[in-house]
């Protein structure tokens, strides 16, 4: 089933169209089914649980993802489910869940599902239409490259349907959506004054985006991740993610050894290699480091580079492994791909 998809930009960084897209489709009467497989999932329930009347969680181990056969079990046992909300790239955890097949569930049952596709969008195929969302949410600060100060969002018709009938949906409000509407069309005003500087932006990257060809882009990070992620093998290293068939091709997770400190690691790669990478979050925080491929740092070579450097403070810190190897093992999955 396609939906009409209706884009619409919101004037702050993606945090906003999450809360404005709970705030707007979730009516106070509401069951909610709110799917975690990490921290960004749990975050959303705080929002729906602040605006339906029941909230029921879903929830996986943090190196998981949600099975949709999961999804369509518990669609049964609350048949009055009004939407379902899913993250589709933990970045704490550096997992993706199957998106495409749990929007297809929802949509037999029914019900309207919310999309956080912040970190994916741009960096891998997925679109609005393909799983069905009501209220797909992303921004262009992650893999499009931009600034991180807008929402994008992609609005279905039975959403924007939902969001007129909901009395309490936010009007007047910088978390409505739908005060967004008809903002584009000829003689209307925006509600408010918007960035012209970061449209600019977006504009820019967006023509970089279709310049180069979104599957190329798409190629380009997943390369880089198998890249990195072979690499992370040769340094006798393993990733958060249970399997890589569920491992993100925008970030990875890697769990730190045994008697590695995180605080060390990270400070010893910033110091040394000027290379700024993020320790964990939630379940991960002190137990893993997060190295970002979205954007231009989707490139085989800042994978390698970010090996190097990795491999170099281990074994600072008095961790047994070879980056030369890691190197070697790296490069020849670039030379595959060629």
């Amino acid at each position: 089933m396609q939906l009409s998809t209706k884009p619409l930009i919101l004037q702050g960084e993606p945090v906003l169209g999450l809360e404005a897209a709970a705030a707007s489709l979730i009516a106070s009467d509401d069951t909610v089914l709110n799917l975690v497989s990490g921290p960004y999932g749990r975050g959303f329930g705080v929002w729906a649980r602040r605006y339906g009347t029941q909230v029921v969680d879903l929830e996986v181990p943090d190196n998981q993802a949600i099975d949709s056969h999961a999804v369509s079990d518990l669609l049964k046992r609350y048949p009055q489910t009004a939407v379902v909300s899913v993250c589709h790239h933990e970045t704490p955890c550096g997992t993706i869940n199957p998106i495409n097949e749990i929007g297809a569930v929802v949509a037999d049952h029914g019900a309207l599902l919310i999309v956080d596709a912040v970190s994916s969008f741009g960096g891998m195929n997925t679109h609005p239409e393909d799983c069905q969302a009501a209220i797909y949410v992303t921004g262009p600060a992650k893999c499009l490259g931009a600034p991180p100060a807008l929402t994008l969002l992609g609005v279905s018709t039975r959403a924007w349907a939902k969001m007129k009938a909901n009395p309490t949906a936010p009007r007047g409000s910088v978390l409505s959506i739908l005060d967004w509407e008809d903002a584009g069309l000829g003689g209307r005003r925006f509600p408010f004054t918007t960035s012209i500087a970061d449209i600019n932006a977006l504009d820019a990257a967006l023509d970089l985006y279709l310049a180069e060809r979104p599957q190329a882009v798409w190629a380009r990070h997943d390369l880089t991740a198998r890249t990195f992620r072979v690499g992370i093998a040769a340094l006798s290293l393993s990733i958060w993610a249970a399997s890589d068939a569920i491992a993100s091709p925008t970030t990875t997770v890697v769990r730190l050894p045994e008697g590695v400190s995180e605080a060390e690691l990270l400070g010893d790669l910033r110091a040394r290699y000027g290379l700024l990478v993020s320790g964990g979050r939630g379940p991960t925080t002190g137990k893993a480091i997060r190295v970002a491929h979205m954007g231009p740092a989707a490139h085989p070579l800042h994978a390698i580079a970010a090996l190097s450097a990795l491999g170099g403070s281990l074994q600072r810190l008095g961790f047994d492994t070879s980056p030369g190897a890691a190197i070697e093992a790296a490069l020849q999955v670039v030379e595959l791909s060629t």
